[in-house]
């Protein structure tokens, strides 16, 4: 083999082994979720940083059916603190697949949709764990603005044991 030839190679192996190990998580949703159980008002723990919630807090996620069977997607923040300028944001979520219901679609642009996966799901709906086939989305989600420190760190848990990065992780002030 020419020194070209394998330089090409090892150049090969190593692009795919750079976006195989970035893709390394597990994105298994829930088996079972019950919509209307999930309907009403989330608050964002945590998450991953993303450009449309650059400087947001008290971030919050409000779902609701819509009549056309759709589900309504509010999503509001306040700009750097609390008493910050209200930022919102209203989209939509379906659900393709009822045999997998825990992968929704969520749009707030036009017809454009993000996967977005109910990863793990408290039995009494108080906290949920959120991501996508993707490793760069995720959040933690609650139905109380705060949670205990041993919960958040046993989220943390099953949030590593899935292969997500926690130092990406930022924690979201929420009103006390």
């Amino acid at each position: 083999m020419k020194a070209k030839q394998y330089i090409l190679l090892l150049f090969l192996f190593l692009i795919t082994s750079c976006s195989k190990s970035q893709n390394m998580i597990n994105s298994e949703t829930v088996k079972e979720l019950d919509l209307n159980r999930y309907l009403g008002t989330w608050y964002e723990l945590a998450r991953y940083p993303h450009s449309f919630e650059k400087d947001l807090v008290g971030v919050t996620a409000t779902y609701s059916l819509r009549p056309d069977g759709k589900i309504k997607v509010v999503n509001k923040g306040f700009k750097k603190t609390l008493n910050g300028e209200m930022s919102q944001a209203i989209g939509k979520a379906k659900i393709p697949n009822l045999k997998e219901p825990a992968k929704l679609k969520v749009s707030f642009f036009w017809f454009f949709y993000a996967d977005y996966y109910v990863l793990e799901l408290d039995s009494e709906y108080q906290w949920a764990i959120i991501g996508s086939k993707s490793p760069n989305y995720l959040w933690i989600l609650s139905r109380k603005p705060q949670i205990s420190d041993e919960l958040y760190e046993s989220l943390l848990e099953k949030i590593k044991s899935r292969g997500y990065k926690l130092d990406k992780l930022i924690k979201v002030e929420q009103k006390k």
